[in-house]
């Protein structure tokens, strides 16, 4: 169990960030439509992990993460929460979000597979605010779990790995 916190107290997650091989998942695209892992083979995933587009931070983190991956090569950045795929798709359409890609864990074992459902506090149930990059072969290569649910992720921790 891993240890974060939300508004200054410590709330946990299911279990630990994964390390070697990514675990393959099944996702809701904003179509309907599986999203998998090896939907992107062959290319980096950054796994953009957090509680719900309905609150700011995790609606900055993807609009953040839609300007980045505009210039990552061979890069898909998979932005990742609970909220009905009906709520990512608006979001997005709103947002004029398209350099990312969206799915939904509501159906899935998402969140305990990669360790980063909240399991206590006023979140519990929602995922955590995590970054995970995943390289072409489907190797964990970096994870940071955000100290604080309420902050953004560390973009430039991100990028350096990337780059």
């Amino acid at each position: 169990m891993a240890t974060t916190a939300f508004k200054g107290s410590e709330v946990h997650t299911v279990g630990e960030l994964p390390t070697g091989a990514a675990p393959s998942f099944t996702l809701v695209g904003t179509d309907l439509a599986d999203v998998t892992l090896d939907s992107f083979a062959g290319k980096r995933v950054v796994l953009n992990i957090f509680p719900s587009l309905d609150t700011g931070t995790c609606a900055a983190s993807v609009r953040r993460f839609n300007e980045l991956a505009a210039d990552l090569a061979d890069t898909v950045v998979l932005c990742v929460s609970n909220d009905l795929p009906f709520a990512q798709a608006r979001f997005c359409g709103a947002e004029g979000i398209e350099n990312v890609v969206t799915a939904s864990g509501f159906r899935s074992s998402f969140g305990d597979d990669y360790g980063v459902k909240l399991v206590d506090g006023p979140l519990a149930g929602l995922l955590t605010r995590t970054v995970i990059v995943i390289d072409a072969s489907g190797q964990i290569t970096y994870t940071q779990l955000v100290p604080e649910i309420t902050d953004e992720p560390d973009y430039d921790a991100v990028l350096a790995e990337l780059n």
